[in-house]
């Protein structure tokens, strides 16, 4: 099983899935923003730019898949932002289902003055809503709850993506020519 993990880590198309299932993910969130009418919080936008992230991390692997350097670039980012958005998202949870004057998120996103996001796009990165508020359900769990189970996805077909590239060692073809 790994070593087909470690093989379509070196294509192009394992990547683009990659990317494209986050894309797809951030494009559903700004559906549910623009469309519906949800009102993201600030939780919610520091989880759809570790979804982004991943993304990211997709394109850099769909770049140049058997570059190893970008490859291990590509990984590294895909688990750091996983887990980041893992983190995110059970805290999020927690906030909403266990509302507290004490447990609460901040008013207003926090980017570094040299990444101003809100500021750049403030329609995809602007929070406007209340991080304990449960706006939507689906088949009993709220958004933080999805978004626990879809990183958890991406993080443990990261960790067999990374444990591939340790176990398997490259084959080499010694050609004799008699």
């Amino acid at each position: 099983m790994l070593r087909y993990f470690y093989e379509h880590s070196q294509k192009r198309n394992a990547w683009f899935l990659l990317m494209i299932s986050a894309l797809l993910f951030s494009g559903i969130a700004l559906f549910f923003q623009h469309i519906i009418g949800l009102q993201p919080c600030v939780m919610c936008i520091y989880e759809r730019i570790a979804v982004l992230s991943i993304a990211f991390a997709g394109f850099l692997g769909w770049l140049v898949p058997r570059i190893a350097f970008i490859r291990w670039i590509a990984i590294t980012l895909w688990i750091y932002s996983s887990i980041i958005g893992l983190q995110l998202s059970w805290e999020h949870t927690m906030i909403q289902l266990y509302p507290s004057p004490f447990n609460t998120c901040d008013f207003f996103v926090n980017f570094p003055e040299w990444l101003p996001l809100n500021q750049w796009l403030p329609s995809v990165f602007e929070a406007s809503g209340d991080c304990s508020i449960q706006q939507w359900n689906f088949l009993g769990l709220d958004m933080p709850q999805w978004l626990i189970g879809i990183f958890v996805v991406y993080l443990l077909i990261g960790v067999l993506v990374l444990l591939s590239h340790f176990v398997h060692k490259p084959e080499y073809h010694i050609q004799t020519n008699f």
